[in-house]
């Protein structure tokens, strides 16, 4: 609340036509009030809108979104998760299942995206890589590395593995459990927390993405 009162001081101050007064030495900047309040009762969209909105345009058919609109879309959500409130609040918002159900998409750009989405999400953010982990989408990562007929689709692929199994000792495990053979024999319990091993796992995958 004592943000609310400092922005409708601010408002008040402006509409007067003067300067913004003073607070203990330092002027009042609106810069520096919580944007999703500002935005709020400055009657604009707030992060969670324009995160649905983004989700509704990707996940529109594609005779009602075109691609390149699908693509202007995907590029405004994985920006505004890199923020990790924003991030953290796609459980609530809903919107954990319409990212995943987008790694089996028809259009390799979309596949791409998700994977680049979700690697975004959960660096560094345990909430998000325990979300990404219980709605399953480890398994479906670990195919598109292996199988995707895009090499971009197969690195981002890749990415979003190393991002998930980084100081998460669940994600490692349920990578490695279902990494074939001939790229980890799973002779060893890797440690999520050692990065050395870690890229035990990691490393052949990336190789393997790599390649033409």
């Amino acid at each position: 609340m004592s943000q609310f009162n400092e922005l409708l001081q601010w408002g008040i101050e402006n509409s007067a036509g003067g300067q913004p007064q003073a607070t203990n030495g330092a002027p009042r900047n609106p810069k520096s009030l919580n944007p999703e309040l500002l935005a709020q009762l400055l009657g604009g969209p707030s992060d969670a809108d324009r995160m649905r909105e983004a989700m509704l345009a990707i996940t529109a058919p594609s005779d009602k979104v075109d691609l390149e609109n699908k693509l202007i879309a995907w590029d405004n959500f994985e920006q505004l998760i890199e923020n990790l409130d924003n991030a953290n609040n796609m459980q609530a918002l809903g919107l954990w299942m319409p990212l995943v159900e987008q790694l089996g998409s028809e259009e390799a750009e979309c596949r791409r995206y998700a994977c680049w989405c979700l690697s975004t999400a959960v660096q560094n953010n345990a909430p998000c890589q325990e979300r990404c982990l219980a709605v399953g989408a480890v398994p479906k990562l670990l195919k598109l590395a292996l199988e995707d007929k895009e090499q971009s689709v197969r690195k981002k692929a890749v990415t979003a593995l190393s991002s998930e199994v980084r100081n998460y000792q669940p994600g490692l495990d349920e990578l490695a459990k279902n990494t074939p053979k001939d790229i980890w024999a799973g002779d060893e319990k890797l440690d999520a927390g050692e990065m050395e091993q870690v890229d035990k796992i990691i490393g052949p995958l990336r190789e393997r993405a790599a390649k033409p």
